[in-house]
């Protein structure tokens, strides 16, 4: 297998054959020969590390430290699902016996999860390995036995083909079909990929407009498919009196750090704060920033919109800058600005998302008022919660768990943990969809129950049948049975 790159339209029938032909090969297949092409896939980027971070460095404008750990979380995350696999749980197995007597009369049926088919992946640009071509998406779609094709970010070209040319070889090596791997790049051909009949889904971590525009696309192809969106998110965080009265230095100090990683370019950037009025927050958190050194953005076209959203921001009737934000030939500031809760009440553009190292404080004088304040948000990944021990905080709380896809107590936003439980995901429009996009449940999106009922064993998928032969968590007649695993 090779690093093919499509960047024709014109090519994508030939290429999708061979993707929905490697579909097939997949479907027969044993998972634990899966799962070892995930650990091939880490160990080669593993190895290549040193030479893809100085590409990413070159490219992204981020730090060496932060690339080295992402490679890591990379194939943290490719070795992780790779567990997953192994472990079972992720196909859903359902058995239910006949049961002649029942009313109506039951038949015998069994129920797994099966993969979609051919996938196509948008890389990002804020996560150059994370979310890009062997990112989180492509590792939970081959984890889910569909084959990718990744539509390379713009913004780190040469990367994303160095990228693929390890991850086409470490496949190849590992004894993975022709097609289960594909690079694609131009927006033409990643449109036109969205709209292709063999592509059964998309995923996609971007803007709102672009996001939206691809979307949309997906539900209008004569067989609608699932797109699965990460667009934008302000990401709210509510400090309440008693917090602020003890440790308002120490939550300055963390916002600012948080505000700032990398350059503000996180989706979980904490972008809106409120504090009590009077709080020492706002100034402190300034002056954490006020001689921060300036940074590039990932491109020159984000660093515009960053140039831009702040001088519309700083012109709205009521804000107070605190710390100015510039853009220049050198890069980009943090910026720091304050508005009251009224004014924020009155103000759209102050629940708006600025992409890049800005935040919002908005003072409160009742916290009631706030949980009243963020249920008018739009939908964010996370929120937050800093209080103390004897505050009662259910109003904001509940207010939050309604408009976000994790609640956090006493900690920032960003810094996201692969794990089982994780949940990276939340209201429209920071996901077009229910599902996470990181941690072991990211898989499900690429799969669909199927359901076999009075079939004949032989006709069954190991997973269903009678012994369990692969040795995999299933529920049977409403019983969970853990059995060993692989």
């Amino acid at each position: 297998m090779t690093a093919d790159i499509l960047t024709d339209p014109r090519d994508l029938d030939a290429a999708l054959a061979r993707s929905a032909a490697a579909a097939e090969t997949l479907r027969r297949i044993p998972d634990v020969v899966r799962a070892g092409w995930l650990d091939a896939v880490a160990d080669a980027l593993d190895a290549g590390r040193d030479e893809l971070v100085p590409i990413a460095r070159r490219e992204t404008h981020l730090a060496e430290a932060r690339l080295v750990g992402e490679v890591a979380r990379t194939t943290g995350q490719l070795r992780m699902l790779a567990d997953v696999v192994r472990e079972g749980s992720y196909l859903e197995a359902v058995l239910d016996s006949a049961d002649p007597t029942a009313a109506p009369p039951r038949p015998d049926l069994r129920r797994m999860l099966v993969p979609l088919g051919p996938v196509v992946n948008f890389a990002a640009s804020n996560f150059p390995f994370a979310f890009s071509v062997a990112g989180g998406d492509t590792a939970a779609a081959l984890t889910a036995g569909c084959p990718v094709i990744v539509k390379a970010h713009s913004g780190h070209r040469e990367l994303s083909r160095r990228t693929a040319e390890i991850v086409a070889r470490a496949l190849t090596e590992a004894g993975a079909p022709d097609g289960v791997f594909l690079l694609a790049e131009g927006r033409e051909v990643g449109t036109a990929l969205v709209a292709h009949p063999l592509v059964k889904a998309g995923s996609f971590t971007g803007s709102i407009a672009g996001g939206r525009a691809l979307f949309d696309i997906a539900a209008r192809r004569p067989d609608p498919i699932p797109f699965y969106g990460e667009l934008g998110s302000i990401n709210p965080v509510i400090v309440s009196p008693g917090a602020d009265a003890a440790r308002a230095e120490e939550l300055a100090t963390g916002l600012a750090a948080s505000f700032t990683l990398g350059a503000g370019q996180f989706c979980t950037k904490p972008g809106l704060v409120f504090v009590p009025a009077g709080s020492r927050i706002p100034e402190l958190a300034a002056a954490s920033v006020a001689a921060a050194t300036p940074a590039q953005l990932l491109t020159g076209s984000i660093g515009d919109a960053y140039a831009g959203g702040w001088d519309d921001l700083v012109s709205i009737d009521g804000v107070d800058v605190l710390a100015e934000a510039t853009a220049g030939p050198e890069g980009v500031t943090p910026g720091v600005v304050r508005a009251t809760l009224e004014v924020f009440a009155a103000e759209p553009r102050l629940r708006e998302e600025l992409f890049g190292p800005a935040t919002v404080l908005v003072t409160y004088s009742d916290i009631a008022r706030v949980a009243a304040a963020v249920s008018g948000l739009d939908g964010s990944l996370t929120g937050t919660v800093h209080a103390e021990a004897d505050e009662d905080v259910t109003a904001v709380v509940g207010a939050l768990s309604d408009r976000v896809g994790r609640v956090l107590f006493g900690g920032w936003p960003t810094g996201v943990a692969v794990t089982w439980s994780q949940h990276h995901g939340g209201p429209w429009p920071a996901t077009t969809s229910l599902f996470t996009s990181v941690g072991a449940t990211s898989v499900r999106r690429f799969q669909r129950p199927l359901a076999f009922q009075d079939a004949p064993h032989a006709a069954l998928p190991e997973a269903l049948q009678d012994g369990n032969p692969l040795g995999i968590p299933r529920r049977v007649d409403g019983v969970l049975e853990l059995e060993a695993t692989r």
